[in-house]
């Protein structure tokens, strides 16, 4: 996951802070330690993200990590469908310039999920080291069936759930 993605922080691959203990290492060691305590995370990546990852295994370990959210400037279409079915948000800046406003420390904030709804924008708070935050606005292009397959963790998910409540009528 993310082996060769250049990270902005250290020009490195596969070489990435963990928010946490504040050490660098691994992509996938780091997010391993973020699912072992708990701590839900998203990436931040530029434009036509996902291009050449349209196979289902490219949103299949972000989840199987514990990660909730791709932010970006624009998504590789068939990346961005294996997002939604995998039960990972995938956003886009509302204005594609607050990519630039996203620092390697930040905490990251989604705020309303709760209310996701077809259309509706999504409110991020970047929360930076020296206890400054931006707000930004991320768009979605998530219907109806797709945030039901986000909330019930993958569209495979959403479909066990079905058919247990339908078994259970």
């Amino acid at each position: 996951m993310f082996l060769t993605a250049v990270n902005a922080e250290n020009g490195e691959m596969n070489k990435v802070r963990n928010q946490l203990t504040r050490e660098f290492g691994p992509v996938p060691e780091t997010a391993r330690y973020y699912k072992k305590h708990n701590t839900p995370w998203v990436v931040i990546g530029d434009a036509n993200y996902g291009e050449g990852s349209s196979r289902e295994h490219a949103a299949l370990e972000p989840r199987h990590l514990g990660g909730v959210a791709v932010i970006v400037r624009s998504f590789a279409r068939i990346h961005e469908t294996n997002l939604k079915k995998q039960g990972i948000l995938p956003l886009t800046f509302a204005n594609p310039t607050d990519y630039d406003k996203v620092r390697p420390d930040d905490r990251v904030s989604l705020v309303g999920l709760q209310n996701l709804a077809p259309g509706k924008d999504i409110k991020c708070i970047l929360k930076h080291s020296d206890d400054n935050s931006d707000e930004v606005t991320l768009h979605h292009t998530m219907n109806t069936a797709q945030i039901k397959w986000f909330k019930a963790g993958s569209a495979l998910n959403h479909m066990a759930d079905t058919l247990a409540a339908d078994r259970n009528q």
